[in-house]
């Protein structure tokens, strides 16, 4: 949500800013805008809509300077309009912000007071007037910018340039992630790395209340307290390369077909093949599970899915209490937690604001934290006391696929390490358990193989208003996931339900023109799931089930169904994500909908 990027460089730095903010698409945005230095004077250009608008309008009007900050918006205040697309300006500075100031409004009231007047309805245009008041009492531009972000309330990432102060960028943290680069004559503020890995690899990042400012390719960090701070200057493994569709129409698409080799990428980390057995998963961490008394899953949208379906097996394999809650929700119940409590946090970015939050509360209240994130470098995984990283690579698309499967793959690996640790599962079990795990990425590219007759399911399922998805067990979160995907990307209403809870309202919503999409391996929970499809059916429903050769077979007549490879009943939610993931991609291609940047979505959710 929102980008952000600043170079204080030796040459014309509007081209290279436009090139570094297609990095950041990804977030999803809605308008877009870059400042410059003209000869000491600000200039800039903005323009709704997607960032070959901008090109456009650069193409027409050039910018030139050596000194400038770029911006995405994911609109929170205010429509996205070019008035109010970033950079905000006044005739002293001008400024790029992500987040939300929450007390614009008593600012705005007295700068409006002092005579300012503000262009736009955005919350972030109130900084750059604050920090241009405070210039005209006198104060240095970086002193300005330190005193004006310390008045905000809210979280924010901010990067400002100033009039006549040519190489001079000031940045700011808090809540929000920022980064710097490091080059031998310039230096960089962004996003995150991925948008900096074109002009360095040495990047360190702000740490709450940080303020930056950097003077041509000298960099200075101030802690929230104003003091000199040293931050680790890492290198960083994100690539330079532009990520492509590699030949595919979507990048959703190239995601999806990703699976077999990023699973298999997430699951060589966590288990060695030559027993097969779940490999040392950190430290602290077996002990940690051993004392555990509860586990408390956290996390937003997919990947609080993923957390449910680890409840699943965590209770399973381990035998430990486990409770899930989203982000959203978990720290503002004011949760007990247990004395010898586990936290468990699951997020693709390692940025989802709520989600770090939550992170910060538990931690706070004594739980040993743990982090499931695809960003090695993010700030849950800085802040957590235990990372299991996943290895997804750069999903660019916003409706999350291959993230969603390794986090699955992960969380599968941790539940079996915890049923080891806490004496619940045997070695024999162990090994069982882990070579189902193995198997999964050639059961995915199995199953990909069907991809034709997927397509002509979401064609058929394009022309519903409305889809309803049901599962038992794993299932269940699978229905849930499978809902949202639909609803992300084609804009059809959609509800996923526990099958045993249709009877007791949903099953009102049935008729012939409702597609019910049963999700049902044949495991133990597979006679009460066809019970609960059958009294869909009798309501003339029209059933598309998702199952494998024997739970087809024994199911009976249906509209549609969709047969998935026979396996271990423990790694189906892995597998099972995949038809799901298809049905909906096809949905929306049949729909003529942006499948990679759908409507008022963005990848990294980092206002709460």
């Amino acid at each position: 949500m929102c980008g952000i990027v600043g170079i204080a460089g030796t040459r014309d730095v509007a081209p290279i800013i436009l090139e570094a903010l297609r990095r950041l698409e990804y977030r999803g945005y809605d308008s877009a805008g870059i400042a410059t230095l003209e000869h000491g004077e600000i200039a800039r250009r903005r323009s709704p809509g997607k960032l070959n608008m901008l090109a456009a309008v650069l193409h027409d009007r050039p910018l030139h300077g050596h000194t400038g900050i770029g911006h995405t918006r994911w609109a929170t205040h205010g429509a996205p309009t070019e008035a109010n697309a970033h950079p905000h300006a006044t005739a002293k500075v001008a400024i790029v912000h992500n987040g939300i100031i929450e007390n614009f409004r008593e600012l705005r009231a007295e700068l409006t007071a002092k005579g300012h007047q503000f262009q736009s309805e955005t919350d972030s245009e109130t900084a750059a007037h604050l920090v241009t008041d405070l210039m005209a009492q006198g104060l240095a531009p970086d002193e300005a910018a330190k005193q004006a972000v310390a008045r905000l309330t809210g979280a924010y990432s901010i990067a400002m340039i100033f009039k006549d102060h040519e190489g001079l960028l000031v940045g700011a943290r808090r809540g929000a992630p920022l980064a710097v680069g490091y080059a031998d004559d310039e230096a960089f503020i962004g996003s995150d790395a991925f948008a900096l890995a074109p002009f360095t690899n040495r990047v360190s990042y702000l740490e709450e209340g940080d303020v930056v400012v950097i003077r041509g390719a000298q960099v200075s960090i101030f802690d929230a307290q104003g003091r000199p701070a040293n931050r680790e200057v890492k290198i960083t493994s994100a690539s330079a390369a532009l990520v492509d569709k590699a030949g595919h129409s979507h990048f959703m698409a190239k995601e999806i077909h990703e699976q077999p080799e990023v699973v298999g990428h997430t699951l060589a980390h966590y288990l060695d093949p030559a027993g097969p057995v779940v490999r040392h998963l950190g430290v602290g961490l077996r002990e940690a599970l051993v004392a555990a008394s509860r586990i408390t899953i956290s996390a937003c949208g997919t990947a609080y899915y993923a957390g449910m379906v680890g409840k699943y097996w965590f209770e399973k394999l381990a035998r430990i209490a486990v409770e899930t809650d989203v982000a959203s929700e978990l720290r503002y119940r004011n949760p007990v937690y247990p004395d010898t409590g586990v936290a468990l946090f699951v997020s693709q970015s390692g940025e989802t604001a709520d989600t770090l939050a939550a992170l910060r509360d538990a931690k706070a209240k004594g739980q040993t934290t743990i982090a499931v994130v695809n960003v090695a470098e993010s700030s849950i995984a800085r802040e957590a006391d235990i990372v299991l990283p996943t290895y997804a690579g750069p999903e660019i698309g916003v409706a999350s696929t291959k993230a969603f499967t390794c986090q699955l793959a992960a969380l599968a690996s941790f539940a079996i390490a915890a049923g080891v640790a806490r004496g619940n599962l045997s070695t024999e079990d162990e090994k069982k358990l882990c070579a189902s795990l193995l198997e999964t990425p050639r059961h995915i590219a199995e199953f990909l193989k069907q991809e034709a007759k997927l397509k002509t399911l979401g064609e058929e399922i394009a022309k519903a208003r409305d889809v309803l998805y049901m599962g038992r067990g794993a299932s269940y979160p699978l229905a849930l996931e499978g809902a949202l995907k639909l609803k992300e990307i084609s804009y059809i209403h959609a509800e996923g339900y526990a099958a045993g809870e249709m009877k007791h309202g949903p099953i009102a919503l049935i008729d012939e023109a409702v597609p019910i999409i049963v999700i049902a391996p044949h495991d133990v929970h597979f006679e009460k799931t066809i019970s609960n499809m059958q009294e869909v059916m009798a309501r003339g429903g029209k059933v598309l089930l998702i199952s494998d050769a024997a739970g087809i077979a024994k199911a009976g007549k249906v509209w549609a169904s969709i047969e998935v490879p026979t396996t271990n009943a423990f790694i189906t939610p892995i597998l099972y994500a995949i038809p799901v993931q298809l049905l909906a991609y096809y949905a929306a291609i049949a729909k003529g909908t942006d499948v990679d940047q759908p409507r008022n979505l963005a990848k990294s959710v980092t206002v709460e």
